[in-house]
């Protein structure tokens, strides 16, 4: 690549600390030859529950030259969300960290786009490119992968040296070529914490994860009631879950988040045990109204919520 490649590589790189991502990667927008078959084989043993829509743009998933044409580069973009306060009653109905704050989406896909406005500006005027984070069939771990952001944990997370597996991920897909990132040697070495960790045996086996039994699918993306035989294994989570991250070694000294937006809401951490089951929907739709914890809706929240007692 030439000086002038690098160059441009780290002024993006720059911006994008700028606009308060985490970190930054690029990689070359190709085939995902390697990982193709494993979500191939996932799919067809159902791991992905409910989840029909990962059977939909098959091809897409696995090449992301059909998302954008012309595309060349993905540059992937990690935000650390590791909150400085976790929900004060120990009691208490148990939230994923990702939901204490405002949803991710709206967040991240504004900083992408101002990313997108300067690479255009500021490099290449005649740029063509997409913004994404989880709004359309890319394989986001995958390409933060090879973009040397992290690997994929045994618990299928993406894992990032410093921040841990606490980080939103995001994409640029463009039509230029960048200077790519070599990828990191997977550092999990034989630790099998979050296998042994997780109650409902989700985590088959090692990169292993069986949709139909994590609470995190259960208690967000599922519609119908949830399995009886899984009552006593929930360990209090009415909105995801982090078990196989909080035992993770990697996020023991993860750094709290300086994004502002991922703040939770005073009122939302303080609530007690008896205050959670007490929700009703108005309350719900005025602390959560720009929460993730909104996916689930207030129909659901209250079905997860009656589990658990």
């Amino acid at each position: 690549m030439s000086l002038t490649a690098n160059t441009n590589a780290q002024l993006i790189k720059e911006e994008a600390l700028r606009l308060g991502f985490s970190d930054i990667g690029f990689a070359k927008a190709e085939h995902l030859a390697e990982e193709e078959p494993f979500l191939k084989q996932w799919l067809d043993n159902d791991r992905e529950a409910g989840m029909s829509y990962m059977r939909n743009h098959f091809e897409k998933r696995v090449d992301p030259t059909l998302l954008v044409d012309d595309a060349k580069t993905i540059i992937s973009v990690l935000l650390n969300y590791t909150p400085q306060t976790l929900q004060q009653d120990e009691l208490a109905p148990r939230i994923a960290r990702y939901a204490y704050g405002e949803d991710y989406h709206f967040v991240i896909k504004e900083k992408l786009a101002l990313l997108l406005t300067f690479i255009q500006q500021t490099i290449f005027d005649d740029l063509q490119g997409r913004c994404f984070t989880d709004s359309a069939p890319l394989l986001d771990r995958a390409w933060a992968k090879r973009s040397g952001l992290g690997w994929i944990g045994k618990n299928t997370n993406l894992i990032h040296k410093k921040l841990g597996s606490y980080v939103f991920i995001g994409e640029l897909v463009i039509n230029k070529e960048l200077p790519v990132d070599t990828p990191i040697q997977e550092a999990c070495g034989g630790c099998t914490r979050c296998i042994d960790a997780c109650p409902t045996k989700a985590l088959l086996a090692p990169y292993q994860l069986d949709a139909n039994k994590c609470i995190s699918y259960l208690t967000i993306e599922h519609r119908e009631e949830l399995p009886i035989e899984l009552k006593d294994q929930m360990s209090n989570w009415a909105f995801g879950c982090d078990i196989c991250q909080e035992v993770c070694p990697w996020n023991w000294k993860a750094r709290p988040t300086k994004e502002p937006a991922f703040q939770p809401h005073p009122d939302f951490i303080s609530l007690s045990k008896d205050d959670w089951h007490a929700l009703n929907e108005d309350s719900y739709r005025t602390l959560f109204k720009n929460s993730a914890i909104k996916r689930t809706k207030y129909r659901g929240l209250r079905r997860n919520l009656d589990f658990l007692k």
